[in-house]
């Protein structure tokens, strides 16, 4: 690879700074990384990064691989799914229990408790000649038992904490059930917000995706006490993670769910990449291959990005396990004529484990007497897998305690989801200061659709949670903040907004009340995978109902339960304060509370743009320019003749209770050589950060970078660096961002992976959304 080599984006920004702190943030520099608070930054100095497992089982597994058949072998990259209510060899479980019995399966999704679990895993460990044992997987998107709010929101945080947080409770859970292993984090950034898979990932940047990515996968997985590595998959609070889905599936046409992408070499390694880069840097085993296509080749059979730069420019140890069915998908897709040449395909590209289909098991055999597979590769992808089976310590102790299952949350679990939903949330808007209520306020209304409901939990919440840890819902978290009101609640509508013949009594109940707060969204079940909208608005009757609300008279607020960004229509301008609440998880209700009283002063940030229409679509703060840029005044310049120009939201957009002013970011110098940059220089980027309001809170500062001149149109702008800092009312801090060869340069569009830092001039902009004005000038010589 020619150029300057790319580095880690592992403490690249996160955690909380607080009062009168001087930081380092930025893009995830030595430097940035030693002067980092919090968890993130030291996790980051412990990381594993790529290769670290190699040497240390590599005996062992050899060993084991000379005593293997090709089919006890072939076995070990077949994962087949699990029925949750039946034990070994009941309904919808023969298939897997044969397999283990005999030798030939090396890995079981959706399989969770400690019986059911020590049942199967002791048919192979004890019933097999060579006793492998089994991988279990599951996917613990956003909590297992304890459900934290959808990763999206989790971005709105700004803050890896957050997400770190998630993955450290979940992998507590899930490790006493007996899952050693997580489909989590995803990782795909997009800029559809048709795509309901939005909710599963981390917006439309991918320097703040790399951040949140990085942390979780450390959390997951530990950061280790051993020499020569960081990891500590053998713990008991630990869980492999999986980087997915690679690569681009955030890029699908029209955001309709396994559609095709086309991107440039240089956007694919600019855009979609960075994320799993910096996931493989913070030592992530597993990546999943992505249902897409990427310039007409599927991913599943895509040499060049599962091969040439997972494993051999990146040097990734790890195993690429298929998405559900994604081998069998290469048929449909009109790449393989049949399930033979799908294994072929599959295997040759770089997927080491087939999920669900079986052509690898079943067409192995046959394509290697017939050379259209190799030996050599069929021990790389079994020592791949044996390699994370001996890093989670599965040949030493391969059963799960059953006295020690975990089966709900714990107080400390439910606490750190209420924080960190409050810490997700953002307040879009607050006019005459409509919020915090008053602790006084003597009565509340609650009306809307999701007011009383407890489908707060978002999609890939773990599937038995809504019933044994439901979500505490608006009202309740409401009446248990203000005990002496009188709280009523009144439906309105339903959920899609359909039947509308409530609204009178969502009235009736706002006029009887001294507040009242409208609880409106979209079910879970709207978005996730299979859950694209093309109208993103609030289902049905639900604008209605917030009319009629506004039509009293009466004060009222607007509080949003969905997992996209949503278009707002006309109602937002009568709605005083509205404040973007997500699916919040288990704790969304108490969370929405202490938000609304004012106990939780808002801090969250928008980590994707809020269209005004689904016609805007797509529209993203990192775009390019055009030759006619937006003018006003000039009709033939890049714009809608129906619209404003601009979003609804930007990306970084939130209000607080309390106000901030960010001065002029100075550099600590004017120039800087590319051949410094190269050598690992930096510029250093301060910006005085005063909270001119009248109480504690939150700002996220946030630095972008604007290349006005390349060889390859850059965007007008790209988010850089970013502190989520706690001030006094009062008080003022110096925030510091080191700017270094990653964020100064670019790949090009050449397929070996070049990438480069020229010589030319940089704006530097600082401030609290990706509309920040204050700038600064940086030449690189």
């Amino acid at each position: 690879m020619s150029g300057v080599r790319r580095r880690s984006v592992l403490a690249a920004a996160g955690g909380t700074v607080a009062a009168g702190a001087v930081t380092g943030a930025g893009a995830g520099t030595a430097q940035a990384a030693e002067a980092g608070t919090g968890a993130t930054a030291a996790a980051a100095a412990a990381a594993p990064g790529p290769g670290a497992a190699q040497g240390r089982y590599e005996r062992e597994i050899s060993a084991l691989l000379r005593k293997m058949t090709v089919d006890e072998k072939l076995g070990q990259l077949q994962q087949l799914p699990w029925s949750w209510d039946t034990g070994p060899g009941g309904g919808g479980t023969e298939e897997a229990t044969k397999a283990a019995r005999e030798g030939r399966l090396g890995s079981v999704l959706s399989i969770y408790g400690g019986k059911s679990n020590n049942a199967l895993q002791k048919i192979a460990v004890e019933e097999t000649r060579l006793g492998i044992p089994l991988l279990y997987g599951f996917d613990i998107i956003h909590g297992m038992w304890t459900t934290f709010p959808i990763p999206l929101a989790q971005a709105a945080s700004f803050d890896p904490q957050v997400a770190a947080t998630d993955a450290e409770v979940s992998a507590l859970e899930a490790r006493s059930n007996g899952i050693h292993w997580t489909f989590a984090p995803m990782m795909d950034v997009t800029h559809e917000p048709r795509w309901g898979r939005i909710a599963e990932g981390n917006g439309e940047d991918p320097y703040l995706t790399s951040a949140l990515a990085a942390a979780k996968v450390i959390a997951y997985q530990g950061t280790g006490k051993g020499a020569g590595h960081g990891r500590d998959l053998k713990a008991k609070d630990r869980i492999a993670a999986c980087a997915k889905h690679f690569v681009a599936y955030g890029g699908a046409e029209g955001g309709r769910d396994y559609n095709t992408v086309i991107a440039s070499e240089s956007q694919l390694r600019n855009y979609y990449l960075p994320p799993f880069k910096a996931a493989i840097d913070a030592g992530c085993v597993t990546v999943m291959a992505s249902f897409n296509t990427i310039n007409g080749v599927p991913a599943h059979g895509n040499a060049h990005t599962l091969t040439e730069i997972l494993k051999d420019e990146w040097d990734f140890d790890g195993f690429v396990v298929s998405d559900w069915t994604g081998v069998q998908e290469l048929i449909p897709h009109g790449f393989a004529a049949d399930g033979s040449e799908a294994a072929r395909l599959g295997l040759n590209s770089g997927v080491d484990m087939e999920m669900t289909s079986t052509h690898l098991a079943v067409n192995g055999k046959k394509l290697l007497r017939g050379g259209k597979i190799s030996e050599k590769r069929l021990d790389d992808a079994v020592r791949r897998i044996l390699r994370v089976k001996y890093e989670l310590g599965l040949f030493e102790n391969p059963y799960v305690d059953e006295k020690a299952v975990i089966q709900e949350p714990t107080p400390a679990a439910r606490k750190a989801a209420r924080d960190t939903a409050a810490r997700s949330m953002v307040l879009l808007k607050n006019e005459k200061k409509a919020l915090p209520l008053a602790p006084t306020t003597k009565s509340v209304a609650v009306v809307g659709p999701f007011g009383d409901s407890p489908d707060l939990l978002g999609a890939w919440a773990f599937p038995f949670a809504a019933k044994e840890a439901p979500a505490v819902t608006v009202l309740a978290g409401v009446k248990a903040a203000l005990p002496d009101a009188r709280v009523t609640y009144a439906l309105g509508v339903d959920a899609d907004g359909k039947d509308t013949s409530k609204i009178p009594a969502a009235v009736g109940a706002a006029k009887g009340a001294d507040v009242t707060v409208v609880v409106v969204g979209e079910a879970s079940a709207l978005s996730g995978e299979a859950a694209v909208r093309a109208d993103i608005s609030l289902p049905g009757g639900q604008e209605e109902l917030i009319a009629a609300v506004a039509a009293t008279g009466k004060p009222f607020v607007v509080v949003l339960v969905n997992g996209r960004p949503l278009t707002m229509g006309d109602w937002l301008a009568a709605a005083p304060a509205v404040l973007e609440a997500w699916h919040g998880g288990t704790e969304t209700g108490n969370a929405v509370a202490d938000i609304l009283l004012g106990k939780v002063n808002p801090g969250g940030k928008l980590p994707v743009t809020f269209p005004r229409t689904a016609g805007q679509i797509p529209i993203y703060y990192n775009h390019e320019s055009t030759g006619r840029p937006y003018n006003a005044d000039n009709k033939y310049t890049s714009k809608y003749l129906d619209l404003p120009h601009g979003p609804e939201f930007a990306f970084g957009h939130g209000l607080s209770y309390t106000t901030f002013e960010s001065g002029a970011p100075k550099l600590s110098r004017g120039s800087v050589s590319a051949r410094a940059l190269r050598g690992g220089d930096t510029v250093e980027v301060a910006v005085t950060l005063t909270n001119t309001g009248d109480r504690e809170g939150d700002e996220v500062v946030q630095l972008y970078v604007h290349d006005r001149f390349a060889a390859i149109v850059q965007p007008v702008r790209k988010l850089r660096g970013f502190r989520r800092v706690t001030l006094a009312a009062g008080r003022s801090t110096t925030v510091r961002f080191q700017l270094g060869a990653d964020d100064l340069g670019y790949w090009t569009n050449s397929e070996d992976g070049r990438f480069v830092i020229e010589p030319g001039d940089f704006d530097i902009y600082v401030g609290t959304s990706a509309e920040a004005t204050a700038k600064a000038a940086l030449k690189v010589t």
